[in-house]
């Protein structure tokens, strides 16, 4: 019986589907991947991580997208098959923006259905001619897949479309989403075939193919590989409801840059990696960047342009001219606004039209002068939602027709059939206005077809046009992707009938002037931002983005859409237990410095008091005489009574603010300075905060304020802490205090204190009573630990450790770090502490005492 989940099967780690296809023949190989056959196998699990240098050094690009850009028709004989370039593709288009000299190569599917007898034939014919791959998906997971996944489930749902119903979008259902899967998996064989690792890009286009990053990165861990998304990516509010969240999520985060058309998007994506996942982005020098495993993943914001040369040399066509001519007598007096749009539930087709009625009623001056000419193209999807929008729309425009037409005028026009490029230049060059109000879009490329076309013609090329300029206008939904770009534009909420009928006789009613003057600051945006400066700006910050490839270590780890890579810095690795024990047995005089929180007990843990196992750990350290132990710790005094029983042990509380060598001495005041006043400032401060902020608190120490906001929404918490960090900042700038963020807090403290002085104080006075330590070992978990870390550098040179001396600087989990090692978790800590103890060179009195001391306290409980 099979599995009703993939996400946690060894099945889809190794790429065991259930879903039989037929063994074909394979493509004859363009490039030889410097590892054996075997390995490209598809009961190969392992990643493929070659050090062998590829036999060719020349760049190459793949291209990975649901259909490739070429155009496939039968012959009339009926045998084979005939291709040729599909030039509105923009997989096609977007090689302009490429260097010269880099090859294309293309893997995706074909539009028509291929005999499986003919397949192999085709696949060399499109690989020899057109440098394209086809990826043959048998017809059952073509289905589940496109018409099944992709439309049913993730394209509404990315523009915003709950299955709130059965009858309404549908369930989520199992087995599309295996079929996605493995529609996945096969495009991955295709490439996998083709690339030669070392040397090539890949470049994943489109919500088809948001879990292929993963397929392609368990096989080629340094792959060099992008991912664009043309599609909106919904708000995390409506993302999260997708069964299979996490699993695309971290697919997507495999690849090495993922673009976005506009900022929304991309703030939505961050926004769900943050709730979903917990990671969370930085801004460095305008670039963003997801610091996941250690690998930094680039965030692109770039809207797709259009192909300039393209229009304009459909500008320039006889047919074009002659249709122009023929629109300008069939709308001769009138004045057009036009819709271009597929016939698409999202494209808001009848809400233009319930505008345009509504602009006849409100502003009758127009009746019998202005007419809607909308172009529908044929409908890319099916579904009896599509069905009911058609027919809403030819009530739509019979109504208005009936109601406002005469002999001669028909306020609609409407164009059901497809509708080549250089018609739709010919309308673009005859109407006033152009009108988009799509309810939801990725991107819509129709007002940058219509400024392009509108500047290609002169003042005769407008009915209405009497100035002899070049103009156009725009009213377009603000819900789509182009609306940012277009700031000359009249952005209209499509929902909102009234105001778009107002915007719609704003735009026609405007003076020219002021039309020549947006139609300027369009066109030069427009010719600026075309296709081939989208692609150049992808691939160069991809660049970017991967320069660090090759030269960072890489691991792959996890099972099924778990699978990650862990990157890390070539200088940067885990600390050996074998290692350190080693170098601790050979040492004479050792300093160790804990971290508490983090280090030694979970951050998680509800209750923060030590367990005997970490006691009795750290006891047995302290009865070292060779060892000097301290805890430093941002935690209060209590901290003292915590550890209480471990009476040889060093701590320094409230980052080194209040510092004791053993627990029989007294509390010692590092501070520069006792004036507190300060904290009748910022606590105010907090508190407001804190009132504004659910799961907020403050903590109150004896020399600092900490706020909290690890309990609060990911989100919020993280921008409440940022706005009070500049707002302490700005009232706390007179007095002696430092304010610092961490770990879900922001701290107020006296300045000169850290952990890093703590940390050279422990050492010089050590060096003072002739101990010097030739043996150091620091372990902390975030941002206040780095300040000890940061010292060591400097350790050696000021003479405070020996000149020999063995430092290990180590953080907690895999992250950018100043110190050199780090252990994954609290558990590993403790582990290695445990080794160090059981190595140490305790008196016997000693551990009698230890053993005295745990007996007791078993007796007690």
């Amino acid at each position: 019986m099979l599995s009703k989940s993939y996400t946690n099967l060894l099945d889809l780690a190794s790429g065991n589907f259930p879903v039989m296809v037929r063994e074909k023949k394979r493509l004859p190989r363009v490039m030889t991947v410097p590892v054996d056959i075997s390995e490209l196998d598809d009961d190969q699990a392992n990643s493929v991580n070659s050090d062998v240098p590829s036999s060719i050094v020349q760049d190459r690009i793949i291209i990975v997208a649901n259909q490739l850009p070429v155009k496939a028709k039968r012959r009339p004989d009926n045998k084979g098959w005939g291709f040729s370039w599909d030039d509105d593709s923009l997989l096609l288009q977007l090689k302009d923006g490429l260097p010269d000299d880099m090859e294309v190569l293309y893997v995706g599917s074909l539009r028509v259905d291929v005999d499986p007898s003919e397949q192999d034939d085709v696949s060399q014919l499109l690989l020899d001619k057109f440098k394209c791959v086809p990826a043959f998906l048998p017809p059952d997971i073509l289905s589940k897949y496109y018409h099944g996944f992709c439309k049913q489930h993730l394209w509404p749902l990315f523009h915003y479309m709950l299955p709130f119903a059965a009858n309404h979008g549908g369930r989520f259902d199992r087995s599309l989403w295996e079929a996605y899967v493995a529609a996945n998996k096969i495009f991955s064989q295709k490439v996998i075939e083709i690339i030669n690792p070392e040397d090539d890009y890949v470049w994943i286009h489109d919500y088809h193919l948001m879990v292929l990053p993963t397929f392609l990165r368990r096989k080629f861990i340094k792959l060099r590989m992008g991912f664009f998304l043309h599609s909106p990516f919904p708000s995390s509010e409506i993302y999260r409801t997708l069964p299979v969240r996490e699993e695309i999520l971290k697919a997507l985060l495999n690849a090495d840059l993922i673009g976005f058309h506009t900022f929304d998007y991309a703030r939505h994506f961050l926004s769900c990696c943050s709730r979903i996942l917990g990671v969370e982005y930085q801004s460095k020098r305008g670039y963003i960047g997801l610091e996941y495993y250690g690998r930094t993943i680039g965030i692109k914001i770039m809207p797709v342009g259009i192909h300039m040369g393209q229009i304009q040399s459909v500008l320039k066509l006889p047919d074009k001219e002659w249709r122009a001519d023929e629109l300008k007598q069939q709308f001769e007096g009138k004045t057009v606004l036009l819709g271009v749009d597929d016939m698409d539930i999202f494209k808001g087709v009848n809400l233009k039209l319930l505008a345009m009625e509504q602009l006849l009623k409100q502003h009758p001056k127009w009746q019998g002068r202005a007419v809607l000419v909308q172009i529908a193209n044929p409908a890319r999807g099916k579904g009896s939602d599509l069905e009911e929008i058609q027919a809403e729309i030819h009530a739509s425009c019979k109504r208005i027709n009936e109601t406002f037409g005469r002999p001669g005028y028909k306020p609609v026009v409407f164009i059901d059939r497809p509708v080549s490029l250089s018609e739709r230049a010919a309308y673009y060059t005859v109407a006033e206005c152009l009108v988009v109000t799509a309810v939801r879009d990725g991107m819509n490329l129709t007002p940058y077809e219509y400024i392009v076309c509108r500047e290609g013609v002169s003042s005769s090329g407008s009915c209405s046009d009497s100035t002899g300029s070049r103009k156009s206008m725009l009213v377009v939904s603000e819900f789509i992707g182009c609306s940012p770009s277009l700031s000359g534009a009249i952005r209209i909420n499509p929902w909102n009938i009234e105001a778009t009928a107002e915007a719609l006789n704003e735009a026609i009613a405007m003076a020219d002037p002021e039309k020549q003057l947006r139609h300027e600051k369009h066109y030069k945006y427009v010719s600026l931002h075309d296709v081939a400066y989208w692609s150049r700006s992808f691939y160069q910050d991809l660049e970017r983005t991967c320069k660090d490839h090759f030269r960072r270590r890489c691991w792959g780890i996890g099972f099924s859409f778990g699978f990650r890579v862990v990157a890390l810095d070539p200088n940067f690795k885990k600390l050996s237990i074998d290692t350190i024990v080693s170098t601790y047995l050979r040492s004479k005089s050792r300093a160790i410095l804990l971290d508490y929180d983090g280090t030694v007990m979970p951050q998680t843990s509800m209750n923060k008091r030590p367990t005997q196992k970490v006691i009795s750990i750290i006891n047995t350290l302290c009865a070292d005489p060779k060892n000097t132990v301290f805890v430093v710790s941002g935690r209060g005094k209590t901290l003292g009574e915590w550890l209480s029983p471990c009476s040889k042990l060093g701590i320094a509380a409230e980052h080194g603010y209040f510092m004791r060598w053993s627990a029989d001495e007294d509390w010692q005041v590092c501070g520069q300075s006792n004036d507190f006043g300060w904290i009748q400032i910022a606590e105010p401060v907090m508190k407001l905060y804190t009132e504004a902020t659910d799961g907020s608190s403050i903590e109150k120490k004896e020399s600092a304020l900490v706020w909290h906001h690890r309990d609060a929404d990911p989100g919020f918490g993280s921008s409440q802490a940022k706005e009070m960090l500049d707002h302490l900042e700005s009232v706390l700038a007179n007095e002696p205090v430092a304010v610092k963020s961490g770990q879900y807090i922001v701290e107020v403290k006296p300045q000169g204190v850290s952990k890093g002085v703590v940390a050279e104080k422990i050492l010089s006075l050590m060096a003072e009573n002739r101990r010097q330590a030739d043996f150091v070992l620091c372990i902390g978990d975030d941002r206040s630990d780095e300040d000890m870390f940061e010292i060591f550098g400097s350790a050696i040179a000021s003479g405070i450790v020996s000149p020999n001396a063995s430092v290990f600087a180590c953080t907690v989990g895999q992250k950018p770090s100043k110190a050199k090692y780090y252990l994954d978790d609290t558990s590993e800590v403790v582990l290695m502490l445990e080794n160090l103890a059981e190595a140490s060179d305790v008196p016997s009195s000693a551990s009698e005492e230890e053993e005295e001391e745990e007996e007791e306290e078993e007796d007690s409980l």
